[in-house]
């Protein structure tokens, strides 16, 4: 029999590349994803067309508040939930703090109940880098203290940390939490930097710099992180949390010259105050996901803008 994973925010940037490697790996999928209208409908339809076509794919259109739908979809079975849908965006957050509590930390607490209840054996969480603030220790360790949170998203995602753990400690339910850093590459969401930034720059059009452009991000190909996910379910026993970086920080200023040469185009630079929300610098410490998992990054940001940009216009 195939082994069976939910995975939440199915048709969202990450969740389709999941989703189609489980499928690519022997398993059925069931994907659960809620078309909200953060960014357009469309787009995560086109993200989730690959899957439709395959018939051990299943798409629920659902909420994960939801308690009645999540748990009657976990009660017919599941090997593991991958639990990726979130409210996402650090400014965004600051806007509608009690949305992003709903959502992250409301809708995590629902799915750990409903698996906890239909018995499920692993479960994925998804969290942040952004949980380590502005933290002056590089690189980010996952022992380091992620008490000082700059933004509610941030918040909402130590927060889904701490009810895997508890959920762990009570019930001894196997979770593993992913901190992901900066994901890119095909199907990114529009609203973040690499998109936003190749968009505008391909139409000739200002891109909004925020800051002196030394503000860093390590910045992690969607292939790697696809890769680390894979390797969590693989080895999902106990409660773990891992950082899934490159490790390999990029300044802004170097990114938008990095977008350059992919597009063989130069940028033209609007110069814009610093955000609040934002961190400094992210930079993960991927040794322990190495040692447990065997998670190697392999594809540095060169040879990842090619294939965002070849997807970019329309050659993937």
């Amino acid at each position: 029999m195939m082994p069976h994973a939910v995975v939440t925010g199915a048709a969202g940037f990450i969740g389709s590349h999941v989703s189609e490697a489980l499928l690519a790996g022997g398993w059925r999928v069931t994907g659960v994803d809620s078309f909200d209208e953060f960014y357009d409908p469309l787009v995560k339809q086109a993200n989730i067309a690959g899957c439709m076509r395959d018939s051990a794919f299943r798409l629920v259109e659902a909420d994960i508040r939801d308690a009645a739908a999540m748990g009657g979809l976990l009660g017919e079975g599941a090997d593991v939930v991958v639990h990726l849908a979130a409210r996402a965006g650090v400014r965004p957050s600051i806007e509608q703090p009690l949305l992003y509590e709903q959502v992250n930390v409301g809708g995590t607490c629902v799915l750990l109940e409903a698996a906890r209840r239909a018995g499920v054996g692993r479960f994925i969480f998804a969290s942040s880098s952004s949980v380590y603030g502005n933290n002056p220790k590089v690189p980010f360790a996952e022992g380091d203290s992620v008490d000082h949170p700059i933004s509610p998203y941030a918040a909402t995602k130590k927060a889904g940390e701490l009810l895997c753990y508890a959920y762990h400690h009570l019930f001894r339910m196997n979770v593993t939490c992913l901190r992901f850093f900066t994901v890119y590459g095909p199907r990114q969401r529009p609203d973040l930097a690499i998109h936003k930034f190749a968009r505008l720059i391909e139409r000739g059009e200002p891109i909004p710099v925020f800051g002196d452009g030394g503000m860093m991000r390590d910045h992690t190909y969607i292939g790697d992180i696809v890769a680390g996910v894979l390797a969590a379910i693989g080895r999902c026993g106990g409660y773990h949390l891992y950082n899934l970086g490159n490790s390999h920080p990029v300044s802004l200023s170097d990114l938008v010259a990095a977008i350059e040469a992919a597009l063989g185009k130069k940028a033209v630079i609007e110069r814009l105050p610093c955000q609040p929300g934002d961190v400094e610098r992210t930079f993960a410490d991927v040794e322990l996901a190495r040692h447990d998992l065997g998670y190697e990054p392999r594809t540095d940001l060169a040879a990842g803008l090619a294939a965002f940009v070849t997807w970019l216009r329309g050659g993937a």
